[in-house]
């Protein structure tokens, strides 16, 4: 018979999304959340290699012509050669084959079972809100100013956005990111939907800017 003396286990604990390490919260995202990271960062690392190897040869033949300048709407050749395509005084994609590769990085990182940090994530949405608002000027000026579209370029597009509304998602779920908490449950459930409509409204944009074009 157990007396009042006796000392009990303690009472399992429930497995959090967080835990407690050196003071501070880390977070492990997720095995899908880690998959999609390595996908976009490695779909925009392929697209950023290629854009990279074509401006190569353009500045050493300016004849050369890439192989993604089909038509006069799609011409990557166009792209390169604007002034939008070095914004930073050095061609776009070698900022991506930097970003994007830190993005891979992250999710391989996840799908070895790393925790991060607040701090880690919330500097991995910044980028991905750097990324999605750099991607945005540069669709603007492709369709407005430049006229022209690059396949190479859309692919990269896509796969910041893709990554930025999901890494979005998941700091506001987990409340690293302050947010109301029908958004979280909103996010939770549908998760898909903000990256699926903006590249909707993307590819909307693109189809009226070349209606003429696409149905002559």
């Amino acid at each position: 018979m157990p007396t009042s003396g006796t000392l009990h286990p303690p009472a399992p604990v429930a497995a959090s999304s967080a835990t407690r390490r050196a003071g501070g919260a880390t977070y492990g995202g997720g095995r899908g959340l880690a998959r999609l990271l390595v996908i976009t960062g490695a779909a925009g690392l392929v697209a950023a290699w290629v854009i990279t190897l074509d401006k190569f040869a353009l500045l050493a033949d300016p004849n050369f012509q890439p192989a993604c300048s089909l038509n006069p709407v799609v011409s990557c050749g166009n792209i390169m050669k604007s002034d939008q395509a070095a914004v930073f005084g050095f061609p776009n994609p070698l900022l991506g084959l930097v970003a994007y590769g830190m993005v891979m990085c992250a999710g391989a990182g996840l799908l070895a079972g790393g925790r991060f940090g607040r701090w880690y994530w919330l500097t991995l949405n910044a980028g991905g809100l750097f990324g999605v608002c750099f991607v945005s000027w540069l669709q603007f000026e492709s369709l407005y100013r430049i006229n022209s579209l690059c396949l190479w370029c859309c692919l990269a597009w896509a796969a910041t956005i893709v990554m930025f509304w999901y890494v979005t998602s998941f700091t506001l779920r987990n409340g690293l990111l302050p947010a109301p908490s029908w958004v979280r449950s909103l996010l939770s459930e549908f998760t898909w939907v903000p990256p699926v409509l903006h590249i909707a409204i993307v590819g909307m944009l693109i189809l009226t800017r070349w209606w003429d074009f696409w149905t002559g």
